[in-house]
Order: C-alpha cells, then sequence, then structure tokens
C-alpha cells in the first residue's frame, strides 16, 4: 500500500482513498457501495418497451453503449423506445479508469453490422439515432469507415431519422475523422471527459489537446452540430471544470453534456464526490453564459441523454 495517498472527505468517517492510474487492484481498498444521495437514485429498467428492444438487438446481435457502459438512464431511454448504438465490437483497446467497456484484443470487424444497425433503426422508428464506438487503435482509420457506412445506412433506411455520432479521437488522424464528417451526420460528437490535471489517471491513453483539436476540427469543417461532454466527481475542482468548459466552447462546440460520474466496479476510479443538483444548475448556466447554444447538466446527464433536442442548436 506504499502507492497509495490518503484523500481528504467532506463527509466524516470516510475510509481513506487511493490515487491510482486507471483500473487497478489498488481502487479495490475503496468500497464501492458508498451510499448515493436521494438524486441519484435509478430505477432497475423493466417493462414491455424494455424488453421488445432488449429481444431487438440480440437478434441483430448488436450492442448498446446503455448495456455496456452501464448507464443509469437505461430505464427511461429503453423504456421510450430509445437507445445508442455501440459498434465495432464490445471491447475496446483503452483501459479509461472510469469505463466499464471491457478491455483488450477486439474481434474482427464485422462489416455487415451498419446494414443491421439501419434496420433496427427502421424497426424501431427512431427520429433521432445515436451511434458510438469501442476504440479501435489497432484499425488504420479507427474504424471511421464504419462509422460512415452506418449512417449511410441509416439514411437509406430511415431517410427521416437525424443521427448523431459520438467517436473517438481516431489518434488524431484528420483523414479518418473527415470521412466519418463526409457522411454528414446531423450531430458530431467527442467527449474530452475530464479536465485536464486528470488525464493521466481517468484517460492515461488520450491526450487533452487532441481531444480539443477533434472537436476545432469538426467546427471547422461545418455542416454538422459540433457536442462535447465531461463528468465530474473524479476529484477535479469547479474552477477546473469551468477553465475546461472555456476550452471547449472555444474549439466552437454548440452542446455540452455534464454528469456525475458512478463507478461500475471496484477496480474502476473511486467517486471523489457527489456534486449537487444546485452545482449542476450552476456549471449549465455558466456554460450558456459562454456561449454554449445548449448546455445539459445534471447528476444523471450521459452523452446521449435527450439527445434529440441538441439536432440543430
Amino acid at each position: 500500500m506504499a502507492d497509495l495517498a490518503p484523500i481528504a472527505f467532506e463527509v466524516p468517517g470516510e475510509v481513506e482513498r487511493p490515487r491510482s492510474r486507471g483500473r487497478g487492484a489498488s481502487n479495490t481498498v475503496v468500497p464501492i457501495d458508498r451510499a448515493r444521495p436521494e438524486w441519484l437514485k435509478v430505477r432497475l429498467p423493466s417493462g414491455p418497451a424494455y424488453e421488445g428492444l432488449r429481444r431487438l438487438m440480440r437478434s441483430k446481435d448488436l450492442h448498446t453503449v446503455c448495456e455496456e457502459a452501464r448507464c443509469p438512464n437505461m430505464a427511461e431511454c429503453w423504456g421510450a423506445g430509445t437507445a445508442t448504438f455501440m459498434i465495432l465490437g464490445d471491447v475496446c483497446t483503452r483501459s479509461c479508469g472510469f469505463c466499464a467497456v471491457t478491455t483488450g484484443r477486439p474481434g474482427t470487424v464485422d462489416p455487415d453490422e451498419p446494414a443491421r444497425v439501419g434496420e433496427a433503426v427502421a424497426r424501431m422508428g427512431l427520429g433521432h439515432a445515436v451511434v458510438t464506438s469501442v476504440n479501435r487503435d489497432e484499425l488504420p482509420d479507427g474504424g471511421a469507415g464504419i462509422f460512415a457506412e452506418t449512417i449511410r445506412e441509416i439514411r437509406r433506411r430511415s431517410p427521416g431519422t437525424t443521427v448523431e455520432v459520438l467517436v473517438p479521437d481516431f489518434l488524431g488522424k484528420p483523414q479518418a475523422l473527415d470521412a466519418v464528417l463526409a457522411a454528414a451526420p446531423e450531430v458530431l460528437s467527442h467527449n474530452v471527459e475530464t479536465v485536464p490535471r486528470l488525464y493521466a489517471r481517468v484517460r492515461p491513453q488520450a491526450r487533452y489537446e487532441r481531444s480539443l483539436a477533434v472537436l476545432r476540427r469538426i467546427a471547422e469543417r461545418g455542416g454538422t452540430v459540433c457536442k462535447s461532454g465531461i463528468m465530474v466527481g473524479l476529484g477535479e475542482t469547479r474552477e477546473e471544470v469551468l477553465a475546461t468548459m472555456r476550452d471547449v466552447a472555444e474549439q466552437g462546440t454548440r452542446v455540452l453534456t455534464i454528469g456525475q460520474y458512478l463507478r461500475p466496479s471496484p477496480v474502476h476510479l473511486p467517486i471523489e464526490r457527489y456534486w449537487s443538483p444546485a452545482e449542476f444548475a450552476e456549471l449549465r448556466d455558466a456554460g450558456m453564459a459562454m456561449g454554449y447554444g445548449h448546455v445539459e447538466s445534471g447528476p444523471l446527464v450521459r452523452s446521449s441523454y435527450h439527445a434529440e433536442r441538441h439536432v440543430g442548436v
């Protein structure tokens, strides 16, 4: 335990937490079941709409980020018949300290996956479809070609559906990002996730400046809404959050989502603190004053929460 350092707590009597990089056994010394505030209570997914959507996803051999990342809004969104598709498999080449998606050696790319996503979108009758992916750093284009083909398949099979894609940084390769931009999604999103000081712990294989460059290129190319997202509760200060929000806005980003980090397992980074609903409201107001067209800020907000509201911002 020599590599652990105590962190001050706001709540008396809580255990000390380790400082660790990403996922690791050292995180397990902190109990996962820290009592949540009342505003973070969520209901388990259930009901006929949820079951019907789950069966549809399994029949098409598709993944959703709702399940893989254990989204707290799955009951609400699936109950309403909406979901975020996760393409390029369910194994990621990166090991971010906050993410529940499995890290490892991904399987082969399935060229038929875009068509199956398009079929599912048409079957669901979606007005707005959201597509994201794992990181596929081993691929020359990072999976950008599959993103572009998925957008085209959704358009072909469901012409009235607007499309949002949440992309990785493609290791900073501009031609990969341009391939997705050429497919003209209505919203193109890339999350910075946290403040730059915490990148080594939270996103050890990512680079803050590289993510800002992705947002800048999206905004400069035009024709699509540029969107990003961050989490709080990982040890950042309010001043750092505001500075990050300003950095993201200065790239031309129009939409920002801000939500509370929730720890998916004992090996993931501990929660440093819970931000209150009032603090999230203050961040939303601060973001609007910075020039964002829309800021979705709340304890349970995730990247695709109320995504249909972000089209045309």
